[in-house]
């Protein structure tokens, strides 16, 4: 049957419509993002800089339109999962990144898989969140260490006999002991881990005496009592542990100005498209502005943020030159 004329006219003037409306929008048929994106965590799950990732990755998820998924690729202290996205061209791959993949890992390794300036864009600096000196709760009954003068004291009258661990060597929380020592001139023993989770176990069994561990991760051994906190190493004291002090607090004169706070950073990498960038950016940083994912992060000891990619990158290099005469003071050589 022939269609009517009417009929025919006006299928082809809305077929022309849009069309016209296509070609007046050029991005249209390559709008970003147009596929699923992957936020790299170059960590184990239920690390603090996992649980930033884990956050956040569902409400970028709402406001980009497509599905974020987090996927852990851990190893190497962050190497290899940095390296993974340093490599990926397709603008739908975002690292969770850390001081260990941007500030420690190039000021002790001589050859590392990635640029961490050259490769990555820094999009949002998600949260911090302070590292926490524990003990052994049996131990500190033992030595009588109540408080951060008091672990000074037992440090100081027996060198050596203290044992501490880390999440491997050159790890943050190797060097926030590296830190704390060489300002109270005192000597306790080193003992690196792979990670931070089988060196907490082992403080929690009293096979190590203490350590200085990320707050989120320690967290719930510090409610349930199977870790004693003495002090929090951040500037202020932590929402999660309010009654804790920080080591500045505690520690006295020998202390002063004392901070090891950790972080977690959004990265792309390098070479993505300047307005891809910016979407990025603003949505996280809105994301990261709602009072309830800032409650989510609160809770589980996570100091969220929001800051954008400039503030990022300023805190990036003064990272990196603290550090760096942490690591030229107390003599840390790490092939890494």
């Amino acid at each position: 049957m022939t269609r009517p004329p009417g009929t025919q006219r006006r299928s082809l003037l809305l077929w022309l419509a849009g069309t016209s409306v296509a070609a007046a929008q050029p991005g249209a048929a390559h709008a970003w993002p147009s596929r699923p994106l992957r936020i790299v965590v170059p960590y184990m799950v239920k690390g603090a800089t996992d649980m930033a990732a884990r956050l956040l990755a569902p409400e970028l998820q709402r406001s980009l339109g497509q599905p974020v998924f987090v996927e852990n690729r851990p190893g190497a202290q962050g190497k290899i999962g940095s390296a993974e996205v340093a490599g990926a061209g397709d603008g739908h791959t975002l690292l969770m990144g850390s001081a260990g993949t941007h500030v420690i890992n190039p000021l002790l390794s001589g050859h590392l898989p990635y640029d961490p300036v050259k490769d990555f864009a820094p999009v949002c600096l998600v949260a911090t969140m302070p590292l926490v000196l524990v003990v052994n709760p049996a131990v500190a009954r033992s030595l009588d260490i109540h408080s951060v003068d008091d672990l000074v004291r037992v440090a100081a009258a027996r060198p050596g006999r203290l044992l501490v661990a880390s999440g491997g060597n050159g790890n943050a929380t190797h060097l926030a002991g590296e830190l704390f020592k060489r300002m109270t001139q005192t000597f306790m023993l080193h003992f690196p881990y792979r990670s931070n989770s089988p060196a907490r176990q082992d403080v929690v069994a009293g096979n190590m005496d203490l350590m200085f561990d990320n707050l989120p991760a320690a967290l719930a051994q510090i409610r349930a009592g199977k870790l004693r906190a003495l002090a929090v190493t951040s500037v202020r004291r932590s929402p999660s542990l309010p009654e804790v002090p920080t080591i500045e607090e505690a520690g006295g004169p020998a202390l002063k100005g004392y901070e090891a706070s950790a972080w977690a950073g959004l990265f792309a990498p390098g070479g993505q498209p300047p307005e891809q960038l910016a979407r990025l950016q603003h949505d996280a940083v809105a994301a990261l502005a709602q009072p309830a994912l800032r409650e989510r992060m609160s809770a589980l000891g996570l100091q969220p943020q929001g800051s954008g990619a400039g503030e990022f990158a300023a805190l990036i290099a003064a990272e990196t030159v603290k550090w760096a005469r942490v690591i030229e003071l107390s003599g840390v050589k790490v092939d890494r």
